[in-house]
Order: structure tokens, then C-alpha cells, then sequence
């Protein structure tokens, strides 16, 4: 959809951000970064302590005129809190947004809303399977995707100001509708959950001789599984049209998975398998710019004080830039296997340069 034109709308504050979780109190913390005026309120008294205590602006009083109010509470109760939030803000022009994962559904209940011109969804990619404002910090959203959903009815300048929020926290503004968004997290986030969850299950009651084979591979997988299950569960209830139907097309895959696997049919294995490295090189490389091949590298750290300081340092004098970094520790004895994900081109001279500097790799 067409962007509109920046830079005619200035954010000057004072930002309200209602719900001083993880998104809303790491907002805070962007906003104050860049001088500008935050108020918070929450109905837990201890987040609205914690977080103003770490710096994410002060509580809000009844003398406060937001220029933006930024509802970041829980799925279920997006649609009122925004709407209550246009009606307490009315006559003042104050923009309202939210920071959902969800968009169609919270402006389906604003459907017949007098203000909701003044509404405009918002949906940045960042956070972590950790929740709460003691995990907040003001560089969660730089360099991030962060989806700017404005509906039909959408006042210009409160698109505008939402961009403006967007770029002071350091987000990469992305524009969608609020249905294309919603296919868009189903298949970049809350289906890969579901499905990280269903693999991280098999593990619950492993036996632990098997536990003892887990390497990077599975907490790779399974990582986002560790989320809240509760805030997960509201999340994928609010957007099950979207979710349903690639599930169901993961369902067939699944189906000619068990086929090709009982009837040791290699081909159509590889077939599959070849999707999903197809869909790896799909995802967008650095800055959002294309993929290009990477290597991993592995060097083994002795796991004592100083040592993984020590790798960086060797390889930054290599002059290679590390893309990622990765953590596996050898359970029997005191040596972590640290991956350097690096431009594939460049993997061969970091290998030599950390050889001749004492580091022990693997080919």
C-alpha cells in the first residue's frame, strides 16, 4: 500500500504508553532516550513502579494531554483499551495506536467508533520469549520491522505521527493492512510457534539419556516455545482464520512426510527437505536486504572467565564481520563450542587466522 510522505508530522510528546510490560515499558525507555515526554499507566501498580523506576517515563495524571497514547496490553483486551482510550482522549486530537500481534480483530471492534480516525494498529517484530518490564531495554526495536497497519478511515496525520513513534524507537517502518498483517505474522511467527511448541513437547518427558544428545539444533527449534503459554494462546485465538489455514497446509506436508518416511521413499524426502531450505534462503538477509550464503564456524572455548572475550577479539583482528554467534556447551567437560556465523566467502580465512592465533576449530 502507498506510504505516506514523511517528515510532515512532528512527535513532540507527551507519549502515553497503557501497559508498562516488556513492548510498552522498552517504548518508554526509546522515547525517553530521545527526550521526549512519557507517561505510563497499567493495573498492575507493580509494573507501573518497575518500569518507572527504570526510566520509561512517570505515572500519569489527570493533567496530562498525550499527543500519542500507545496501548500495549494483552490480546484479549486490545479492542477495549484502545477504544476506551479514544474516548478519553476525545477533543483533544490525540493518535491512538497499538502494539498488538493482531490487527483485524481490534479494529473490527472499533468498527462503529466516532473517533476511530484517530486509530491506527501498529505491530513492531521484537521481543523475546521473556515478558515484563525488568526485560525492557530502549534498543529492543533498532533495526527492527515494525508493521504500520493504517485502516480505510485512518487520518492522515495520525499515519504520520505513528511513523514518526516508529523511527524515533529505532523500528523499520513496514506498511501492510491490517488482513495482509495478520497472514503475515500466521506465517512468520504464530505458526512457527505452534509448531516449536509441538516439537519442544516431545522433549517434556524424554528420557534422560536421550536429553544428553541435545544440541544446538533443538534449542534452536524450540527456543520460542519457552514463551508465555498464556499470552501465546491469546495471541493464536485471535488470529485463528489466519492461522487455520496454514495449518492446514502444514497438516498435508506432515501427511506426505509419514508417506515418504514409511515407504523409504528418499526422493520425495529430499523433495520436502528441499522446501524447507528453499524457505531458509527465503527469509531476509542483513538490513533486510537479500540473503546471501553464510558458514558457520566452530572453535571450542575453554569455559572459564575471559576466554569467549578473548575469540571475539582474535576474529575482529581477522578482519571478518561475525553475522551471529551461538553458544553449545560440552556437558562432560568445561568447553563451550561457540558458532561464528560468517559470510561464506570469508569462512576459510577467519578459520586459518584463529588456527594460527592457538584456537582449536572444527572442519
Amino acid at each position: 500500500m502507498a506510504q505516506p510522505a514523511s517528515g510532515a508530522v512532528q512527535l513532540t510528546g507527551p507519549v502515553e504508553v497503557v501497559g508498562a510490560g516488556l513492548l510498552g515499558a522498552s517504548i518508554g525507555l526509546a522515547c525517553r532516550r530521545a527526550g521526549i515526554d512519557v507517561v505510563l499507566s497499567d493495573i498492575s501498580s507493580e509494573h507501573l513502579r518497575t518500569a518507572s523506576g527504570l526510566g520509561a517515563g512517570r505515572a500519569r495524571t489527570e493533567a496530562d494531554r498525550p499527543q500519542l497514547v500507545v496501548v500495549a496490553v494483552p490480546p484479549d483486551h486490545l479492542g477495549e483499551v484502545i477504544a476506551a482510550a479514544l474516548d478519553a482522549s476525545a477533543g483533544t486530537g490525540a493518535v491512538v495506536t497499538d502494539v498488538g500481534s493482531v490487527k483485524a480483530g481490534p479494529l473490527a471492534a472499533l468498527a462503529d467508533h466516532p473517533e476511530a480516525a484517530r486509530y491506527v494498529g501498529s505491530h513492531p517484530m521484537a521481543g523475546s520469549e521473556q515478558s515484563g518490564p525488568l526485560t525492557a531495554t530502549a534498543a529492543l526495536f533498532d533495526g527492527r520491522p515494525w508493521a504500520i497497519t493504517p485502516h480505510p478511515d485512518s487520518a492522515v496525520d495520525a499515519v504520520e505521527l505513528v511513523e514518526e513513534l516508529v523511527r524515533l524507537c529505532g523500528g523499520v517502518p513496514v506498511w501492510l493492512t491490517p488482513g495482509e498483517h495478520d497472514r503475515a505474522v500466521a506465517r512468520t511467527s504464530h505458526v512457527p510457534h505452534l509448531l516449536a511448541s509441538l516439537v519442544a513437547a516431545r522433549l517434556a518427558d524424554a528420557p534422560e539419556n536421550h536429553l544428553a544428545l541435545s544440541g544446538q539444533g533443538v534449542r534452536d527449534v524450540t527456543r520460542v516455545a519457552a514463551g508465555d503459554p498464556g499470552l501465546y494462546g491469546q495471541i493464536v485465538s485471535a488470529n485463528a482464520e489466519a492461522v487455520l489455514d496454514l495449518l492446514g497446509e502444514v497438516r498435508d506436508e506432515l501427511e506426505r512426510v509419514i508417506d515418504a518416511v514409511g515407504r523409504r521413499d528418499r526422493g520425495s524426502l529430499e523433495t520436502l527437505l528441499a522446501r524447507g531450505a528453499a524457505g531458509t534462503r527465503a527469509i531476509p538477509g542483513k538490513h533486510g536486504g537479500p540473503p546471501r550464503p553464510m558458514r558457520s564456524v566452530w572453535v571450542s572455548v575453554p569455559d572459564h572467565a575471559g576466554e569467549l572475550a578473548r575469540l571475539l577479539a582474535d576474529a575482529v583482528a581477522s578482519e571478518v564481520n561475525i553475522e551471529d554467534i551461538r553458544i553449545d556447551h560440552d556437558p562432560a567437560r568445561p568447553v563451550g563450542l561457540v558458532e561464528l556465523v560468517v559470510e561464506e566467502s570469508r569462512a576459510e580465512h577467519l578459520l586459518g587466522s584463529l588456527e594460527s592465533r592457538g584456537w582449536a576449530t572444527q572442519r
